[in-house]
């Protein structure tokens, strides 16, 4: 799908403003409003707008710990790595899982009412069988930079 400008400032818009109006992105992009929904509908159902919601910052509301954890498995099979990730994707308290390369297989960012909660967690994961072979803890104690991500394009993107 080749975008163009239009296309590319209403995805810099909705990137920052999702709750805008229709009419009010239409103005943002020089376009009337059908023309500019009917470009919204195509991005989302090419799959690039992928869907809107808030962030909300829960440690406010719950008082939550962030814990970051480095993981590295005793095996390096698809059938580990699934097992491991299916897992993950099970569990409410990880809310950020990557796959890495370079001397570790994940960092996971872990959210937890507390660090005994966090330590049950782990001492389960360790006795359940996901193959965890070592782990590192990182308790965060202060968030220094948390924002979303800037949506830059490539210059293929551009016209």
């Amino acid at each position: 799908m080749r975008l163009d400008r239009y296309d590319i400032k209403i995805l810099q818009i909705l990137h920052q403003q999702g709750r805008i109006t229709k009419s009010g992105l239409a103005e943002a992009i020089n376009l009337s409003v059908s023309p500019c929904w009917e470009r919204v509908k195509r991005l989302e159902d090419a799959g690039i707008i992928q869907g809107y919601g808030a962030r909300i910052n829960t440690e406010v509301l719950f008082r939550r710990s962030p814990v970051l954890v480095e993981v590295s498995l005793k095996q390096h099979s698809a059938e580990a790595f699934n097992r491991f990730e299916q897992a993950m994707l099970q569990c409410d308290q990880v809310v950020d899982c990557y796959a890495t390369g370079g001397g570790v297989d994940y960092i996971l960012k872990v959210m937890c009412d507390g660090i005994d909660q966090y330590q049950r967690l782990i001492d389960s994961w360790l006795t359940s069988g996901l193959g965890i072979e070592r782990y590192f803890t990182y308790i965060v104690t202060k968030t220094i930079k948390q924002q979303q991500p800037r949506l830059e394009f490539a210059a293929e993107y551009k016209e």
